[in-house]
């Protein structure tokens, strides 16, 4: 397992180091003392949580508040899509600013989001299985979002707007300048 820091501080991309031999291969997807070596971040996952989604799907930007904030590890299982982390923690140098990754199931590419971060991705493949670790329990009240298309974020969904597929929560998220107030 190999972890590389992104351009956001806290955000790292995780590399796993596959054994293949005639009956398949084998891997190690998470190992919490070597995560923390190469990361200095000690995380200790409680919740799974997996999503299908169809070509087009747009999940995000999604984020806990306050106390009920998870950090989360993210991998796709089958398919591919495009995954970004947008900065919210406030006085963070990176502010406002995100980073995204193609994460696929033959890459086996992870992405790890700290505390403090709204999350989504977009399905590039016909279909997708996509499955995160969450370091805290989800908390209906303490959800919230960010506008996907926010004009002052500027992140490019690699698919053309009008393929794009939201739920209707995710369709009305606020911008950045609005959020910025509530946090």
């Amino acid at each position: 397992m190999r972890v590389e820091q992104s351009p956001l501080p806290g955000c790292y991309v995780i590399y796993d180091d596959l054994f293949e031999d005639s009956r398949g291969y084998f891997f190690e997807s998470f190992n919490r003392a070597t995560f923390y070596k190469q990361s200095g971040i000690d995380v200790e996952f409680v919740q799974d949580n997996q999503s299908s989604s169809t070509r087009g799907v747009l999940r995000g930007l999604h984020f806990q508040k306050g106390d009920h904030a998870q950090a989360k590890l993210v991998r796709v299982l089958q398919g591919a899509v495009w995954d970004v982390a947008v900065d919210l923690r406030k006085g963070s140098v990176t502010f406002g600013q995100h980073f995204g990754v193609e994460l696929t199931a033959t890459s086996r590419t992870q992405f790890f989001i700290p505390r403090g971060f709204a999350h989504g991705f977009v399905v590039l493949s016909e279909t997708a299985v996509f499955f995160y670790k969450c370091d805290n329990y989800y908390n209906k009240q303490a959800e919230s979002g960010l506008i996907y298309n926010d004009p002052q974020l500027g992140i490019d969904w690699k698919l053309p707007a009008e393929e794009l597929i939201l739920s209707e929560k995710d369709k009305v998220n606020p911008g950045l300048q609005q959020l910025i107030e509530t946090l």
